[in-house]
């Protein structure tokens, strides 16, 4: 009887087991990461492609500005340089790629201002310069665009949702307008593509809109 007992307790473990696997439930060896980020620092139970370690990083610095910028603030300010930045309670568009960038160590104010320093003539002159300004430049959306494209960083625009991964970086027009924003690591509703992070005029969210509006470039840091 005891041997039966022992039998039925197996058999009924190794179906349960069995099932686990094939149902993928997530049982894990001791140490092993969760399906997610390489680094097994986020849950992300999805089939959508993963990013390098790296990207992960600025996804972070990016969603951790959520909460924190609650506010939109378009308005010229005088900045220290570099390392400059407005109230981290207000911003626009570009300031959650500026900052984000800054989580992992890369100032883009000092970045766009060299290179515009260098090549004046390769960014856009729309706004009637004559020369760089390090208070402004990095907080314009054509602007990164030019300078993300000159790190050959670009990668097709494409209306496939698997075709941006996390960290990427996206660009729009919204009524007329340029804007920017962070491709997340949080899948969309049905898994067809990620959230993206952003500021259009609430601070800081995290909400799908990848296809919302017309893409008009996209960018791949690591």
């Amino acid at each position: 009887m005891k041997r039966a007992r022992v039998w039925i307790v197996v058999s009924v473990a190794c179906v349960a087991l069995g099932l686990a696997i094939v149902l993928g439930d997530g049982l894990r060896a001791p140490g092993e990461p969760a399906i997610g980020p390489p680094d097994g620092s986020a849950e992300v139970r999805s089939t959508l492609p993963t990013a390098t370690p790296e990207a992960y990083g600025l996804v972070e610095a990016a969603v951790a500005q959520v909460g924190v910028t609650r506010s939109y603030d378009p308005a010229y300010v005088a900045l220290d340089y570099p390392g400059g930045d407005v109230p981290l309670e207000t911003g626009v568009c570009t300031d959650v790629v500026v900052r984000a960038f800054r989580g992992v160590g890369i100032d883009l104010q000092q970045a766009v201002h060299e290179d515009m320093s260098a090549s004046f003539s390769a960014y856009p002159r729309r706004w009637g310069l004559t020369r760089p300004d390090p208070n402004i430049d990095h907080r314009r959306v054509p602007n990164l665009q030019t300078y993300f494209a000159r790190q050959g960083m670009g990668v097709p625009v494409t209306g496939e949702g698997r075709d941006y991964l996390p960290g990427d970086i996206v660009t729009w027009t919204v009524g007329g307008r340029p804007h920017i924003g962070i491709v997340s690591a949080e899948p969309a509703s049905g898994d067809r593509h990620y959230l993206i992070v952003h500021n259009i005029g609430r601070g800081a969210v995290v909400e799908d809109v990848l296809f919302r509006f017309e893409i008009t470039g996209h960018y791949r840091w690591r």
